[in-house]
């Protein structure tokens, strides 16, 4: 396997590299705000995700997958699910087979999600709903596997979040979270940081035609979230236990995975 070992080392800390002459408005994590830039960019957004990462956003999701609880029987819960892709990742390693269900509090995304799993034939396996992260609307223990890719440095209170996905997780299931981090080697790192900080940018906010400078607030955003041993300390607050991080792709993504200890 291409990707590196859960013993490798992840740096730690925050990308503040990234910052550098940042509009602190554009961070700001106001929740309509986030949802009309989501709205706004959702036409293009999967093509953009393929074309800016090169095509490896797919892979990431698909190792997340792969790395559930086995049996996988479900449910799964895609958190901030966006257009549905780490939902169907779970569905596919799953043998097609598992129920899962898509939350995200944009509902042009929401659409979207739908129709691609109508095109896949998953339609008697997934559902979309309308939700905030802050506020999950399932009972406790509802999910064998409660997951978010590259949304969970979009809301409020990450810390929140966390602690929703753990509650609404089953004892003995699975907490996963696939978020960008920056990679540890200094040489790929200002490759990275270059690339991030100078055409991404410019690119998204072509392709999407976003007035409200998403892909600007890409790479700032990753530069102000914590990665590494700081974020994965997280989970232990949380309550969640066995604890592992995955850098991928030399870092430049990082798979978080912690368990709800059995009751």
């Amino acid at each position: 396997m291409a990707e590196v070992a859960w013993s490798q080392p992840v740096r730690s800390g925050t990308a503040q590299p990234a910052l550098a002459g940042v509009d602190p408005e554009l961070l700001h994590k106001n929740p309509e705000r986030i949802r009309q830039m989501f709205a706004e960019v959702a036409p293009r957004y999967d093509l953009l995700n393929r074309l800016l990462s090169f095509g490896m956003d797919v892979r990431w999701r698909r190792w997340a997958a792969r790395l559930s609880p086995r049996p996988l029987d479900g449910p799964v819960l895609d958190v901030c699910c966006g257009t549905g892709d780490l939902a169907l990742a779970y569905w596919e390693a799953s043998g097609r087979q598992a129920s899962v269900v898509g939350v995200d509090f944009c509902l042009p995304m929401l659409r979207l999600a739908a129709r691609k799993a109508e095109r896949l034939g998953a339609v008697r396996h997934t559902a979309w709903l309308v939700a905030d992260a802050l506020r999950l609307p399932f009972p406790a223990d509802s999910f064998q596997v409660v997951a978010v890719a590259f949304g969970i440095r979009n809301v409020a209170s990450p810390q929140e979040a966390l602690t929703e996905m753990t509650r609404v997780c089953k004892p003995g299931g699975q907490v996963a979270v696939l978020e960008f981090s920056l990679p540890s080697h200094a040489a790929l790192r200002a490759v990275y940081l270059w690339y991030f900080r100078r055409i991404l940018p410019k690119v998204g906010n072509l392709v999407a035609g976003s007035r409200q400078n998403a892909y600007s607030y890409l790479p700032a955003s990753v530069g102000q979230f914590e990665f590494g041993e700081p974020f994965l300390k997280r989970f232990s607050s949380v309550g969640l236990a066995d604890l592992r991080m995955r850098p991928l792709t030399g870092g430049i993504a990082t798979l978080y995975l912690g368990y709800k200890p059995a009751a």
